[in-house]
């Protein structure tokens, strides 16, 4: 199922339930690296996305992304909650003029996202941060869109979820440089970077959506 303005609360409520299934994981994970808030931060952020998507009257599917965006990084304020909206709201902008999310446009949006995060967290891939997910993830999905431009959201969903679980799991070799992970680096050895988890459970709701 592509995404138009039409479903856009349903496909945020989706990202929403599999966040609120995730918090107690990401909680766990960033109580050994960070403040232990990510579970609650990306359930909190995540959970209020359907509700902001229903106030904002905006015909424009990329302008009702960035403007659900921007509400995001106001209910969560912390470094998560900036560099999600922030990649929300430059993938929203790959957007604009189009009437929906589909297999060619999710791959340019996780460009979009990719570069957001980036210009935001000044961050590079190898850093062990969320972009360790996401870049992965878009390297997969430009790459069946480069093979089939048609290919269906589904299938670049598919390939673009399967990139940020491989992105996760390389994590596991890096050196934290942000944050109190990285004042914690010698315990990082082994575990996956709780960000791109975040990241990885994000794409596997928006995987799960697209088969719908």
């Amino acid at each position: 199922m592509n995404v138009t303005v039409d479903n856009l609360q349903d496909f945020f409520q989706v990202i929403a339930d599999k966040m609120a299934a995730a918090s107690d994981t990401l909680g766990a994970m960033d109580a050994k690296m960070g403040d232990g808030d990510l579970g609650l931060t990306m359930k909190k952020g995540y959970g209020a996305m359907p509700e902001v998507c229903s106030q904002i009257t905006e015909a424009d599917l990329g302008k009702k992304i960035g403007k659900c965006a921007m509400k995001m990084s106001s209910i969560i304020p912390s470094t998560m909650g900036f560099l999600m909206s922030s990649g929300w709201m430059t993938g929203g902008k790959t957007l604009v003029g189009k009437k929906e999310l589909d297999g060619a446009a999710y791959a340019a949006f996780l460009r979009g996202f990719s570069e957001g995060i980036v210009k935001r967290g000044k961050c590079a891939p190898g850093d062990r941060t969320i972009l360790d997910a996401i870049e992965p993830a878009r390297k997969r999905a430009e790459a069946v869109i480069a093979g089939d431009a048609s290919a269906s959201f589904a299938d670049v969903a598919d390939a673009a979820y399967e990139g940020a679980k491989e992105g996760t799991e390389a994590t596991k070799t890096m050196v934290p440089k942000f944050g109190k992970a990285a004042v914690h680096a010698a315990s990082a050895e082994g575990v996956a970077d709780q960000g791109a988890m975040a990241a990885e459970f994000l794409l596997e709701a928006i995987d799960d959506f697209a088969k719908r």
